[in-house]
């Protein structure tokens, strides 16, 4: 009797699953989804741009306190593990008590803890604040990231989603560029204000957004799933001007309860091996040389401070650049081919730096933006590709585990930086060129495609 109960248990909680997503697949792109990238796009900004201000602050910090090169890897580093527990952290609570709640403590984290980092008086004070940020930055992404998947039809998700994701790589580019006018003539400090703005956002947030209804409907809060599905719809409505037709695509459904199975048991870990490998890969070279390209034109090249800075922000724009493009390419070419292409040219171009040395800024300039252009179309693509391959019962946590890989990524690429910067920078080019060479190869070997595939169908 007890089976055949839970039995229909389940068939009605796959019910609800099945009903939600089959009434988000024909939805048609709104205002409504503008309004939710534009808000979640917002503190997505803002996480890039205090992630990395500490490189736009270092110039005048690694002077002014007398920091060696080892110092300026670890203060940059233990940024990133913050970020990496903070990640951890909000996989779980996001599957637990909401993708909205999550983000939203995420976002006053950081924006708390950078207004702590603008008063730090010394270099100790600034490394345990700027780990205590690393909390909220590391949370922030992964979750905004899961909760722009699910609001998403199939139909052009890569598209709909790297146009919102562009902005973390904007945010970047945002770093560079205004800490290059505001550091030299408003101090290192002005920075870190600016990094308190995204808290507007935190506090309206879940005034503005109805919670995931996928999420809603996983955890079997039927009343809750309907309501936030009808508030999404009746917006959509408004703005179209048309009463939107019956949902009429089946899809699958999985009611099971999120298990540790869906990322590492047989139907997942290669999945899950592919996008840890492309995360770890990707932002070794992106954050490790990021993090360290206005020193770099500062203490190698012996460029003046705003200039160093400019220079650093160009690597940001290629990256930029790299975005948009994966943007309108990644729902012709699919996911693996997109990888593919980033990982490899990427590797071609940082080859080409430890070929020739750094010789001349214009010549480093030319490749490092290559490389940084390669890395955009795989750093924008992963935000996509994470989501998509895991369940919504494990799709917090999957995303939020694989950007720990990003976050040890971004403690790793510095520290290699650091400790190279005095005895031969170019064999650090190397190193990276292998990291995104191997990359390539596991995405040709083990990817999986899920261009214009519902989530649900994915995750079967």
């Amino acid at each position: 009797m007890k089976n055949i109960s839970m039995g229909k248990a389940d068939s009605a909680h796959a019910e609800v699953i099945r009903d939600v997503a089959a009434r988000i697949e024909r939805l048609p792109f709104s205002r409504w989804h503008l309004k939710a990238r534009i808000l979640i796009g917002t503190a997505t900004f803002f996480d890039a741009f205090d992630a990395l201000t500490i490189a736009q602050v270092l110039p005048v910090l690694r002077p002014l306190w007398k920091l060696s090169g080892p110092q300026v890897g670890f203060l940059i580093s233990t940024g990133y593990l913050g970020q990496l527990v903070g990640a951890l952290v909000a996989g779980m609570c996001a599957e637990r008590f909401g993708r909205l709640p999550t983000m939203i403590g995420a976002i006053c984290i950081m924006s708390v803890m950078s207004l702590a980092c603008a008063f730090a008086s010394d270099y100790e004070t600034l490394l345990v604040f700027r780990t205590i940020q690393g909390l909220g930055l590391g949370a922030q992404v992964p979750i905004a990231a899961v909760y722009i998947s699910e609001i998403a039809k199939a139909h052009k998700r890569g598209r709909f989603f790297i146009l919102y994701e562009c902005v973390f790589t904007f945010g970047l580019f945002a770093s560079g560029l205004i800490g290059s006018f505001v550091v030299p003539h408003l101090g290192w400090q002005a920075m870190f204000f600016i990094g308190v703005l995204p808290i507007i956002i935190g506090v309206s947030l879940g005034f503005l957004l109805p919670e995931s209804p996928r999420w809603l409907a996983s955890r079997n809060r039927v009343a809750d799933a309907q309501a936030a599905m009808a508030r999404i719809e009746s917006e959509i409505e408004a703005s179209t001007g048309q009463k939107l037709a019956p949902p009429t695509e089946w899809v699958p459904a999985d009611p099971r309860r999120s298990s540790w199975r869906d990322l590492v048991g047989p139907d997942y870990i290669r999945r899950t091996v592919v996008v840890w490998v492309i995360w770890f890969s990707t932002f070794l070279i992106t954050y490790g040389l990021g993090t360290w390209l206005p020193t770099l034109y500062r203490s190698v090249f012996n460029l003046p401070l705003d200039t160093a800075l400019r220079f650093g922000t160009i690597g940001s724009l290629m990256q930029l650049a790299g975005g948009l493009t994966a943007g309108f390419v990644i729902d012709r070419i699919g996911r693996r081919g997109l990888f593919m292409v980033a990982l490899f040219g990427a590797a071609a171009a940082l080859l080409s730096i430890w070929f020739v040395g750094l010789t001349s800024v214009p010549q480093f300039v030319v490749l490092s933006g290559i490389a940084y252009y390669f890395a955009g179309l795989s750093v924008l693509g992963i935000y996509l590709y994470t989501p998509e391959i895991y369940p919504t019962r494990a799709r917090a946590i999957g995303t939020a585990l694989g950007t720990a890989w990003l976050r040890l990524a971004s403690m790793v690429g510095p520290l290699i930086v650091g400790f190279f910067v005095a005895d031969g920078i170019g064999m650090v080019f190397l190193v990276f060129a292998a990291a995104a060479i191997i990359a390539g190869i596991v995405v040709s070997a083990l990817a999986i495609e899920t261009t214009n595939r519902s989530l649900e169908d994915i995750s079967r």
